[in-house]
């Protein structure tokens, strides 16, 4: 079976374009729009690796990672924060919250595909 990641953010285009990268890969998907389906997506499915967006409405990505990390059948999952802020600060914030790594926006394929070889095996036959 495909690993499954969930792509977590509030930008319906974006979403998209990462979904889409990701199952030509040979992923299985699952979405959130907000921090709060996250984490109901979360518990329900346990995804093996999260795309966290840290800007996100309802509760934002450094809150559903607390969350999220409280779970002792997800403590191990990786979290991606992805953000278009580059400060230190927001990458800090996302690592005290539990995240494991921080890439940037706009997502590109070449980013993508190798923070993902970082932390999942891939099935990708390319």
């Amino acid at each position: 079976m495909a690993p499954t990641i969930l792509v977590v953010e509030d930008t319906a285009d974006t979403r998209e374009l990462v979904k889409y990268i990701l199952e030509f890969s040979g992923f299985r998907v699952l979405e959130a729009e907000d921090g709060l389906e996250a984490v109901d997506v979360a518990f329900r499915e346990h995804p093996d690796l999260i795309l966290m967006d840290m800007s996100l409405p309802v509760m934002d990505g450094c809150q559903a990672t607390r969350l999220i990390r409280k779970r002792s059948e997800l403590a191990g999952v990786p979290i991606i924060a992805c953000t278009a802020h580059n400060q230190w600060e927001w990458r800090s914030k996302a690592i005290l919250a539990g995240c494991t790594d921080f890439m940037m926006k706009p997502i590109d394929r070449d980013n993508l595909t190798n923070i993902l070889s970082r932390y999942i095996k891939q099935t990708s036959r390319h």
